[in-house]
This record gives C-alpha cells, structure tokens and sequence, in this order.
C-alpha cells in the first residue's frame, strides 16, 4: 500500500458517520399527534423528504463500499477528500428536516439550500473518485471500470436545473432531485455488474 496506508480504517470511520447521519434523519420523523388521515397526510412532506435523502445516502455507501473494494492504495489527499465527502452527506439531514417542516417545502432557500447540499455531495464524491483513480495504473481495474463522465455530467446539468428552477416551481425542483437519485440507483447496478466481472 502506498506509505504504508489502508482503507480499513477510513471504511470503518465512513460506515460510522453515515450510519449516523441515518439516525439523525430517523430522529426528524415524529408520529402524529393525532390517530387521522389528515394528521397523517400533514407529515407526508416530511416523510417524502426523509425518502429521497434515505435514497441518496444510501446510494453513497453503496458506491463508497465498491469504490474501496477496487483501491488497492490510498494516500492523505484521499483521506481529506474522504473528509470532505463527509461533511457534505452530514448536512442532508439538517436540509431534510428543514425542507419536510411546515410548508418550506414550497419556500425556495429551502429547496434550494437541499439542493446545493446534494450538488455538493456529487461533486465531493467525484473528487473522490478522481483522488484515487489518479493514484492507480490507468489499465487497473478502478481506472478502466470507474473512469466514467458521461452520468455525472447528466447529473450535475440536472442539479443546476434543479436549482434554477426552484425560483419558479419547487415542485420542480424536488422532482428533478429525485430524478438524480433514481438515475443513481440505475448506475450503481450498472456498477455493481462491472465489478462482479473483475472480482
């Protein structure tokens, strides 16, 4: 490994804080106060918030998981781009309990700002990505398998609509952020199949 360095420990501290950033968003659904479906319907944009971000977190330590079993080195810029991917997931549950309260899912700093966080996600984790790509041979398997642009190109132009559009509708705007999580479950199989060819 080079300088001596694993990914067992970044792995381990990685599955630690996600799994808490879950319990956070955990934490932001409250029953009812009431036993009615109207009580019921008034947690439904919580709810739905706490779904997409459930949707995007989960893809992260999917992708995360398989983009360390491929490294076969790591070195301090990794471990800080690591970091950086961190902070940026921690922030989603603060988003998601700000955008799923009352009526600001129809506000647009709220939208907005959930979207930004997850833009930043996306670009934290190809910086990733990239990080350790550069680091291996160019005909190894990470880099052959894993040196992708075209989704996240799609991705980033979707976010930035995303964005804009929040100052119009933000309907919009949310259904264009479950779109890139959709789109992310879609290449995390195609992935998962590329990988399961090398391993």
């Amino acid at each position: 490994m080079k300088n001596g360095m694993t990914s067992e420990r970044l792995e381990a501290f990685s599955d630690g804080v996600i799994a808490i950033i879950i319990t956070i968003m955990v934490l932001e659904l409250e029953a009812p106060s009431e036993y009615t479906l109207k009580a019921f319907f008034e947690i439904v944009p919580i709810f739905i918030s706490y779904l997409v971000s459930f949707l995007y977190v989960s893809v992260y330590w999917v992708t995360h998981h398989q983009l360390f079993k491929m490294a076969e080195k790591i070195n301090g810029k990794i471990l800080w781009a690591n970091l950086y991917l961190l902070f940026w997931l921690s922030v989603i549950p603060f988003t998601t309990g700000w955008i799923g309260k009352g009526d600001h899912h129809t506000d647009v700093v709220p939208v907005v700002l959930y979207g930004f966080v997850l833009l930043m996600s996306q670009l934290s984790f190809l910086l990733l990505r990239n990080s350790i790509i550069k680091i291996h041979e160019k005909t190894s398997p990470i880099a052959t398998h894993l040196d992708r642009h075209t989704m996240d190109y799609i991705c980033v132009s979707i976010y930035v609509i995303g964005l804009s559009s929040a100052f119009l509708n933000t309907y919009i705007s949310m259904v264009l952020f479950l779109l890139v999580g959709l789109l992310k479950v879609f290449e995390l199989n195609s992935i998962s199949k590329r990988i399961q060819s090398i391993y």
